[in-house]
């Protein structure tokens, strides 16, 4: 339900109920940070990109066509040209993430019983073939994330894209509650995070001095 409070939505929750506002606005504020495509809306991001690969890779036993729209991801060059291929990397699971491999395990099983193994095989394909691009790109390394297969899971259980995210909320929500309880009886201060300016300092010019 939830793994930390680090995670932006979690943060969002603790931010807000610092502030003494109320259980709603909170929760409704940190729902707002989830549906991000770089947070809780990662599933949707993927799903869309295996879309879009399947109608740019004709031949999905051909790993060098595979790699070829792997590459052009990192380069941007395809999809929605951001340089990312999405489902891969966590901030936290760095070396691997537990959760994509418990439910990778669960969705080759479902593939069988819905007739999908060459999507699965698909998937995997390209898990492997993204961590071995990615690691000559960054020389680290990066495993898939939950992402990676939630989405295609929610695809073959027939569950609209558009439920993706509330699906992950309804989880979520007992941990962000959880945060909240222990920001409120703490009692602290509001949080303010604070900014430090690195760029470079000018000197201060009059108006009628400044060159337009």
């Amino acid at each position: 339900m939830e793994h930390g409070g680090g995670n932006n939505s979690t943060f969002t929750t603790h931010l807000v109920s610092s502030s003494g506002t109320d259980t709603y606005s909170a929760i409704a504020a940190s729902l707002g940070s989830l549906k991000g495509p770089k947070h809780g809306g990662a599933n949707i991001k993927v799903v869309k990109m295996f879309d879009d690969m399947k109608k740019q890779v004709k031949d999905w036993s051909n790993e060098d066509e595979i790699a070829d729209y792997l590459t052009k991801l990192l380069h941007k060059e395809a999809f929605d040209h951001a340089g990312l291929i999405y489902g891969m990397g966590h901030a936290v699971y760095t070396v691997s993430d537990p959760r994509a491999k418990i439910l990778k395990r669960y969705a080759g099983r479902l593939a069988e019983e819905k007739g999908m193994q060459e999507e699965f095989k698909l998937y995997t394909d390209i898990e492997r073939i993204a961590m071995e691009l990615l690691a000559k790109k960054r020389n680290s390394v990066i495993s898939a994330n939950v992402d990676f297969y939630s989405g295609f899971v929610y695809r073959m259980l027939d569950i609209p894209i558009e439920l993706f995210t509330p699906i992950f909320a309804i989880a979520r929500i007992a941990g962000w509650s959880a945060h909240r309880i222990e920001e409120l009886v703490n009692a602290g201060k509001i949080i303010r995070p604070a900014y430090k300016y690195v760029g470079t300092h000018k000197t201060y010019l009059d108006m009628d001095e400044r060159n337009w």
